[in-house]
């Protein structure tokens, strides 16, 4: 039996810890809320991210970071995106070179527009690094339905073992050594999910959601080949899969984030209604200001950028979207594979 630890006692930290505690991993979750982790240990129940879920009687939840991390074979990253580099930094003086981190966060950094391995990277250089992704809802993980999951990383090895801790029988964890194809296939499709929810809020149809989800992986699909990718990561699970699953969804964040927007709510008020973090919309800022410095063409972002942070109106964006000059699908979308500039 192996110990594991999660750092970050979010819905998804938490549907991961029970995950490795079932396939009989001695199992530690760090959270820096003192009263959530009292909460956990007197309940079982996480209550603000994860209700009606009971965390077995022996799954470890403590604010002692060291604790926690010695030992630890895996240390699952359960953090929002933003807080990965100060993460990578509180834990460095407790751990050594053999432990495997494995990043589940969805985003690319603010400012300096790095995918999260890149920012891993910067912090603990000498440190195995996994992204696991895939469409994935916390509140079904938790609850042992079947999902599928991708881990990958450029060391096969790295990738297999944590393919061993999480695979189980509702939980299907495939590897792939794109790791950049798949952290943007996770990061990116966040902006596409949060254009479906303003379709939904703005009451469009099934129609428009099926346009906005082809055309938003054609674009996820030529950014993410411009910054190194490979094109078939796209076609999988980190790919069209999360962006299906985001897109459809009510557990998602983004698409109910951008419902609210849809419906007239301002940024602010959406993000007051949500109560938790939404990648999408920082994702939004990232890709717009990366697909300008490579030139390339995603109108669908530049048009979510827009209304977030341009004040656009979301039913003026979309016609701007319909409007645009004409195009052939085929010199856009596919060329001796899926993607072409």
């Amino acid at each position: 039996m192996d110990k594991m630890c999660v750092i970050g006692a979010g819905s998804w930290g938490s549907a991961l810890a029970i995950s490795l505690h079932k396939n009989g991993h001695k199992v530690y979750v760090w959270t820096r809320e003192v009263e959530q982790a009292e909460e956990i240990k007197n309940t079982r129940e996480n209550s603000r991210f994860l209700p009606g879920i009971i965390f077995p009687e022996d799954l470890v939840v403590s604010n002692d970071l060291k604790e926690v991390l010695k030992d630890s074979k895996i240390i699952v990253l359960g953090v929002p995106s933003q807080a990965i580099r100060s993460v990578c930094k509180q834990i460095k003086p407790f751990i050594d070179d053999s432990q495997i981190l494995v990043d589940v966060a969805k985003g690319l950094e603010k400012g300096t527009g790095l995918r999260l391995s890149q920012v891993a990277r910067e912090e603990l250089p000498n440190n195995p690094y996994v992204t696991l992704s895939g469409p994935s809802h916390a509140e079904e993980v938790s609850r042992f339905l079947p999902t599928t999951l991708v881990a990958a990383c450029e060391d096969i090895k790295s990738a297999e073992i944590v393919q061993d801790a999480f695979m189980s029988p509702t939980l299907r964890v495939y590897t792939n050594p794109d790791k950049v194809g798949v952290e943007l296939g996770g990061a990116l499709k966040n902006i596409i999910a949060f254009g479906a929810g303003m379709c939904d809020g703005l009451g469009y149809g099934d129609n428009t959601k099926a346009a906005l989800m082809t055309r938003g992986i054609a674009e996820i699909g030529r950014l993410g080949v411009a910054m190194g990718a490979k094109v078939n990561t796209f076609t999988g699970l980190s790919g069209i899969g999360d962006l299906i699953v985001t897109c459809t969804s009510m557990h998602s964040r983004n698409r109910r984030a951008g419902i609210l927007m849809g419906q007239g709510k301002s940024l602010q008020e959406t993000l007051d209604e949500v109560k938790m973090v939404v990648e999408g919309i920082t994702a939004t800022e990232v890709a717009y200001k990366v697909s300008r410095e490579l030139n390339i063409d995603m109108p669908i972002t530049k048009a979510i950028y827009s209304v977030l942070y341009e004040g656009a109106n979301p039913e003026v964006a979309v016609s701007e979207l319909m409007t645009r000059n004409k195009k052939h699908e085929m010199e856009e979308t596919v060329t001796n594979g899926l993607f072409h500039n």
